[in-house]
């Protein structure tokens, strides 16, 4: 029986408007209990992915233990009942918003980590990322006899480890990656060795920890905070580390080298705003977005209000360039939980304002700015508009940080169908009447680039990172889109 997607919310307003996370890995060597440390990584990584968990972890007594779950990683993994059932001194965990196989039909079965077991012992692996000729491997693997157990494009590693001919699997993962296109971090383990590794171009992210006399892996920095672990480096793009008690850390460049191309809406959006990204503070960074946009796309306002939570800090960093007050114009529920009441057509319209409320003493009779990260189908946009010209504003003006988001992004974000983006139908003006507000200015890609540290704007010979959603410059060809007839931007004069 399908299972429920989770948590998309059944008051949210149908064709939610936001991009989702992609996913959230996190691995532990060298600790006594390593669960609870996975557990904890998890937890701060939750808003990398929703829907599903799960850790595995060994030890010599017990060989592999595995758990996985639907649903909040605080529902599960606080248990002490499942806790017991896993018990080592490493361990990895992944939190799963699907990106790939069967969106709202997720079986217990696609949840990660994935294990197998090899000649040489057993393995397990978690991936945050996307496989962009996933069709054409599986297609492969099947004719040439191998039996997939999920619908997740991820899967492909552990049958193409299977078919590797070296004696080792830290050796058969390289072959495995060798083989596969598109954005991978991977976090995998051994009965000994906890392993990452990032695609040629870098296009997720993964870290390195200390916690202790062992070592940590994972997704983001805001992730090592919550065990203790000290931030070491950052995995480079192309690099593979295998950690183990005997060697501590060990890396190796099984992948030609390329320039790298880290996915910039991480910075946007997606990372927690208390972690580091190539040196920098997120925040900071969404901070600057708002001072980027004050100095584009001025106008005169009584006041600065974010669309919490993801507008705040570029809100404020709008706030102080431009000299308007910043208020918190919209309050955020923070206990949504699951719903208690049946949720009706009726009920369902109501998604936003179940959120989200007018704090509308403040907001009556004022020329209010609203600052978003993002404008995907505008559907909640429209409703955050209505609500506030309700609650009595003289003017709505949108600022957005981010560019356009004219182009799906194929390396493990659910992106909408192009034809769906607002973007990719409708130009600027043509978006402002359609949200019928006053104005409506989106943050350039330069100004983008200069706000994540590139003074001089956006190189469109040599980007700096993946920008594919907003310039459809794919670094990587989405192939098994290509096949299924998607057409690529055609090539910047």
């Amino acid at each position: 029986m399908p299972q429920p997607e989770f948590p998309r919310h059944p008051f949210e307003p149908v064709g939610d408007d936001k991009l989702r996370e992609e996913c959230g890995v996190f691995g532990v060597i060298g600790v006594a209990d390593a669960a609870n440390f996975v557990a904890l990584g998890l937890h701060a990584l939750q808003h990398r992915g929703q829907e599903a968990g799960g850790i595995v972890t060994h030890d010599p007594e017990h060989g592999f233990s595995s758990a996985r779950r639907f649903g909040l990683v605080r529902d599960n993994f606080t248990s002490q009942k499942i806790m017991e059932t896993l018990p080592g001194a490493i361990g990895i965990g992944h939190v799963r918003y699907s990106t790939a196989g069967s969106k709202g039909a997720t079986q217990i079965r696609d949840v990660q980590p994935f294990f197998g077991e090899f000649a040489m012992g057993g393995a397990a692996i978690a991936h945050n990322g996307n496989i962009v000729n996933a069709d054409e491997l599986r297609r492969e693997l099947i004719e040439r006899g191998s039996i997939f157990q999920s619908s997740s494009d991820s899967e492909c590693i552990i049958h193409l480890m299977a078919r590797s001919l070296q004696r080792n699997i830290p050796e058969r993962m390289k072959d495995a990656l060798r083989r596969v296109e598109g954005a991978f971090s991977v976090v995998a383990m051994t009965r000994t060795k906890l392993i990452g590794v990032r695609d040629p171009l870098g296009v997720r992210p993964l870290v390195l920890g200390r916690v202790g006399d062992g070592w940590a892996l994972s997704s983001e920095t805001c992730a090592l905070d919550i065990i203790g672990a000290e931030f070491v480096r950052e995995i480079e793009p192309g690099e593979m580390v295998v950690i183990s008690p005997e060697n501590g850390v060990e890396s190796f460049k099984p992948f030609e080298p390329r320039r790298g191309r880290f996915c910039i809406f991480e910075h946007v959006y997606f990372s927690r705003p208390d972690s580091i990204l190539g040196g920098r503070s997120v925040y900071d960074t969404r901070r600057q977005i708002g001072v980027e946009l004050a100095r584009e796309a001025p106008v005169e306002a009584d006041l600065v209000c974010p669309v919490p939570d993801s507008g705040t800090p570029a809100a404020i960093g709008y706030s102080q360039e431009s000299g308007i007050p910043y208020a918190m114009g919209i309050i955020r529920n923070q206990y949504m939980g699951r719903t208690f009441i049946e949720p009706t057509e009726q009920i369902r319209n109501m998604g936003v304002r179940l959120k989200l409320n007018v704090n509308r003493a403040l907001i009556k009779g004022k020329r209010v700015i609203l600052v978003d990260d993002s404008v995907v189908r505008g559907t909640t946009s429209r409703k955050i508009k209505e609500m506030i010209l309700d609650a009595g504003a003289a003017e709505v003006h949108f600022r957005i940080a981010s560019p356009p988001t004219a182009w799906p992004c194929f390396y493990g974000v659910d992106t909408p169908e192009r034809e769906k983006l607002l973007a990719a139908t409708m130009s600027e003006e043509e978006m402002r009447s359609h949200l019928g507000v006053a104005s409506l200015r989106f943050i350039t890609l330069d100004g983008l680039y200069r706000a994540v540290g590139v003074a001089e704007g956006r190189d469109p010979k040599t980007p700096r990172y993946c920008d594919a959603c907003f310039s459809g410059d794919y670094p990587v060809k989405p192939t098994d889109m290509m096949a299924r007839g998607f057409e690529l931007a055609e090539p910047a004069e």
